[in-house]
């Protein structure tokens, strides 16, 4: 069994990969001030890819069109992982870089 500090640390790791890779994160906060979600979002070739983290267990990521006017609630993508968060960032983390998938 995986503790919630060896999945806090993959999680972390998988986060450094993706800031290797280009990514840029935000941290936007609720009407309280509390942290909803960490996104990261990084354009590239012809496609934007966007993380969205709520916790360990709520994750989803998605592979747009360059051209997609919401990044957050696209009308299109060609792909969407949706999950725990290692097993959503390790998913992300495994589509080919230069091409919609």
């Amino acid at each position: 069994m995986t503790s919630s500090a060896d999945q806090g640390g993959r999680t972390a790791g998988q986060l450094r990969q993706l800031i290797a890779r280009g990514f840029q994160f935000l941290h936007p906060r609720d009407a309280r001030g509390e942290l909803a979600a960490v996104v990261g979002v990084r354009a590239h070739h012809t496609v934007i890819d966007v993380v969205r983290l709520h916790d360990a267990d709520n994750a989803v990521a998605t592979r747009m069109p360059a051209d997609e006017s919401n990044v957050l609630f696209p009308s299109r993508f060609s792909w969407r992982s949706r999950g725990s968060a290692t097993a959503v960032l390790e998913e992300l983390l495994e589509l080919p870089d230069d091409r919609m998938t």
